[in-house]
This record gives structure tokens, sequence and C-alpha cells, in this order.
């Protein structure tokens, strides 16, 4: 084996090499520009382009290290604001990837093996889809694989500062994402199982204890932020009984543990089901012998792997939450390290098996191999360009434009959390208008369901009428003083209007309708309505 402490520059450029390939792929299909919202990738993507770019407070649970992270990117001169917050993901997503890499080699120690699952899971179409626009799961897998990567380091170097340097991380990582947080006591586990009295160096812990706080840092962003009445602002976490709802989970922990025993045989099929469109099904083979050979040589990183796995497997089958295929990618960091050591054990008995044979034909064969499994990750290389490819969608953008150049003024918009909270708060365009959001989860937020009233969810209804969620009374009240219109999203549910006998009118096909009450007129003269 080679010397752990020595520089193995091939192993190197390999890592460099499949970071840059997949990041190559992630900026060749990279969104242009805005975004807009759609089920299932882009329900949050046009929101937190905004929140990155005026420093926001998302919902969700905030995510602070995301937006701080992202909106260094914004100072990039390349694109628009919005492009370089996807930028930013592509960049986390091939972050982790090089991760990836790293683990695989540190458990390995195989080069090809490494290369492999950093490049199965790089190539996963779920993570792609995540890396091409403003999203916190790229940075989430990142996040992750830091302590991953320090405590495999530490285990062969036995130095603590990659114990303490695993503890920072660790709390960083919780402010992008909770679902980081089970990395905490599976480091306990994996640190027992390798030397279980550095659990009781009551120094090193102490330390380790203000690190991981210290990591936690960027969650003051969130009642600091909320204070200075920031543009868009989903929750105000000014309170301490705000912030603790934000940081919590807030609205999303009804989602937990909404199904029983018998529903978790379907739920765990339909996991299989994203796993295969992930990763090939003879991966995922290799993957399962990988695992077993972790068991039977190296229990304490079989206990990380599969008490990271199992947690969010089990987490993510027991959320009720519409995008559940999200959080599947973290069991996927999993699933790549063990690809890694199945590939690296089956490399053995090849070359235990050749070796009865001269050097030419062991090189033949080891080299068309080596070819071979570095090829198959990418059998769906084709099929998840073409899914994930955003790099000519410019929907976001005709949104805005369409609504700049025909709604007429002081004209009020509904809409779900679309991308014209970009045009009115970045491009500071079409000031007059109102925005208004009536629609779950933007009804459910607590503040910022109007733009540009800066009023709480308590006075938004009562102006704005925005508890009934079919949009229907908001568009009554608004049709009081000017026109209103709507676009054309599958959450605004048109059925609603027809019911309470509104009138469509068609503004701009596909995208914008103004909204006419009964017995009220049309603002859009015959000939816009033909556009």
């Amino acid at each position: 084996m080679p010397n752990p402490k020595s520089r193995n520059y091939p192993a190197i450029v390999a890592g460099a090499g499949v970071t840059l390939f997949c990041y190559a792929m992630y900026i060749a299909t990279l969104a242009p520009t805005v975004v807009y919202y759609d089920w299932p990738i882009l329900l949050d993507s046009a929101m937190l382009q905004v929140h990155a770019i005026v420093l926001g407070i998302p919902g969700g649970t905030g995510s602070p290290s995301w937006v701080l992270l992202t909106h260094l990117f914004t100072y990039l001169p390349i694109g628009d604001p919005a492009y370089r917050t996807n930028l930013a993901s592509a960049t986390y997503a091939a972050g982790a990837v090089a991760l990836v890499y790293v683990a695989a080699y540190l458990l390995t120690r195989r080069m090809l093996a490494s290369a492999v699952a950093a490049l199965a899971f790089g190539l996963g179409t779920t993570l792609w889809s995540m890396a091409v626009i403003a999203e916190i799961y790229p940075l989430n897998a990142l996040m992750i694989m830091a302590p991953v990567v320090c405590l495999l380091l530490w285990r062969e170097r036995r130095r603590d500062r990659y114990l303490l340097a695993a503890a920072f991380f660790m709390g960083f990582a919780m402010t992008n994402h909770m679902t980081s947080g089970l990395v905490l006591p599976g480091a306990a586990l994996f640190v027992a199982a390798v030397e279980r009295r550095k659990l009781l160096e009551w120094r090193l812990v102490l330390k380790g204890a203000g690190l991981f706080v210290l990591g936690l840092t960027p969650y003051l962003y969130l009642p600091l932020r909320s204070a200075m009445n920031p543009p868009l602002d989903e929750w105000e976490p000014t309170s301490l009984g705000r912030f603790w709802y934000l940081v919590g989970g807030g609205d999303h922990q009804k989602l937990l543990w909404e199904f029983g025993p018998a529903e978790l045989p379907g739920r765990f099929v339909l996991y299989l089901g994203y796993l295969f469109q992930n990763f090939h099904w003879g991966l995922v083979m290799v993957a399962m012998v990988g695992m077993a050979v972790l068991v039977a040589r190296d229990r304490a990183a079989a206990l990380l792997v599969g008490f990271l796995f199992g947690g969010w497997l089990f987490h993510a089958l027991e959320y009720g939450i519409r995008d559940v295929n999200l959080y599947f990618i973290t069991t996927y960091l999993m699933v790549a390290l063990a690809l890694a050591v199945g590939v690296a054990g089956l490399t053995e008995v090849v070359e235990e098996f050749l070796s009865r044979y001269s050097y030419a034909a062991r090189t033949a064969v080891m080299v068309s191999a080596a070819m071979a499994a570095v090829l198959y990750p990418l059998i769906y290389l084709p099929a998840a360009y073409a899914r994930n490819d955003m790099s000519d969608d410019y929907q976001g953008r005709e949104i805005i434009e369409t609504v700049a150049e025909k709604a007429k003024p002081g004209a009020t918009i509904l809409h779900h959390r679309s991308s014209l909270w970009y045009m009115v708060l970045v491009e500071k365009r079409r000031q007059d208008i109102t925005l208004v959001d009536p629609w779950p989860p933007g009804r459910q937020r607590y503040t910022d369901i109007v733009w540009p009233g800066d009023l709480n969810f308590v006075s938004t209804n009562l102006r704005y009428g925005t508890n009934d969620y079919t949009g229907v009374t908001t568009a009554r009240e608004a049709a009081r003083s000017g026109p209103v219109y709507i676009l054309d999203q599958d959450s605004a549910a048109p059925q609603n209007f027809w019911n309470a006998d509104f009138n469509i009118v068609r503004v701009e096909r596909g995208i914008l309708y103004e909204l006419v009450p009964p017995g009220g007129r049309t603002y859009t003269p015959p000939q816009e309505q033909k556009s």
C-alpha cells in the first residue's frame, strides 16, 4: 500500500479530471438566467435566486450559509445575477464530486475505484438537476462530505486537528440543511469504533464542541438580517420563537413521519426507482458487494456508511414532501462510497486471478477492464444530459418581459413563487404593480406574501383575502382598484375562477391572463387578446 502521507500526483490528477468533467457537464447545461416556478424541480429556485442576490430570508430552515456563500457569486463579472446563482450550484456540486473522490480514495487507495464512484455520483440525474439551478442540495452534499473526509483523514493520520475540523464542518453544514445533522452521531460511532478513548478526552471534546458551535454562527444572520427589513423575508425570525420555528423546519415539521409500517415497502420501491435512475443497476450491485466488503474488512467505515445511508433513507421514506427524490441525494453519497469499495474489491480479485499470466496479458486485461469501468458510469450520460439541459431555457425571462410589457399600470398580478420577484426586487422594473401570492406554501409564510406591502400574514389576509387559497377572494378585492392578472402556473388552478364566473382573458398564451370578475370590465384591448 502506498504511504498515506505521500502525495500521489496521478491520483490527484485523476480526481481533478473527474471533477472538471462533471463541472463541464454542469456548466454546459446551466440555466442561463432567471428561472421560474414549476413542479417538481423548480419549486424554490426562482425564490432562492432572489434571496441570494438581495440577502433575503428563505423558508425551509433559513439556509443562511447557502445565502451568504451564494451571494458572493453574484459579484462575478459573468452573466446576469441569476446566472451567477446557478453557477454557484454547479460549483458546489463539482466540489461534492471532488470530495466523494477523496473519500473513496481514502477508503480504497485506488484511483480507478475512486473515479468510478465520483463519476457515478456526479453524473446522477438528481444531483445534476440541482447543479444547473439555484438550489441548496448541491451545497448540502458538499458540506456533508467535508466532515466525512476529515474523519477518514483522522483515522489515517491520527491527528486531532482532523477531528476538530470535522466538528466545525458538521456545525457549518447544519446551517444549510438540517439533514446534515445525522453526520454528528455517525461521527461519534465512527470515532468510537476506531479509537474509543478519544470520546473521553474532555479537552478534545470541549474544543470540538466549541468549533461545532462556531460552525453554527451563520444562524445569527437570520435574526440580524431580518431586523434590517430585507427586501424579501419569508419568515421574519426576529423573535426567539419565530427563529426556532424557522430553524427547526417550521411548516415542514407536519410532513415528518407521515407513513406507517404498512406503507414503507411501497416507499422503498419508490426509492429503488429513483436509485436506478441515478445509478445503473450493475453499479448498484457492485455497491452492495462493496458494503459487504466493508462489513468484513473495515467495520468502522461500514458503521459510518451504513448508519448514514440508513438514517437518511428512513428519514426520506417517512417524509411526505413533494420533491422527496431530492432527499435521496444524501443516500447516493453513501452508495458512491460503497461502490468505490466494491470496484476496489473486484479489482483485487481480477488482479489475483491474472497473477498466473504473463505481464503483457495482465496489462492488456487490466487496461481494458479499467477503461470499461470508467465508461460504465457514462451509460446514462446522454439521457441525463438531455433531461437536465436548461442551457436554452428562457421561460423565466419570458415571464418577466411579458408582464413588464403587457400588464397595465397599477395592475395586481397573482403568481406563485415566480420570477416576478426577480423583476421587482433585482431589476427594479414595474414598481407600479402589486404582486400577491395567495397559494400554499406562499400564503403560509409569515411576511412578504404581497409586494410591495410590508405586511404580516394577518394584515395581508385582511387587506387581500389571502387566506382563501383558491385566489378568488384576492382577485375580487384587487379588481376593485384596477386590472388583475394571473400567471399560467399549475398552482393557479384556473377552474376556481371559472367556477366563480370570472372571465379569463388571454394576454399571452401560456404566460399571462387577465381575471375579470362578474360584472367587471376587461383592461386588455381586443387586439392585444389575439397575441
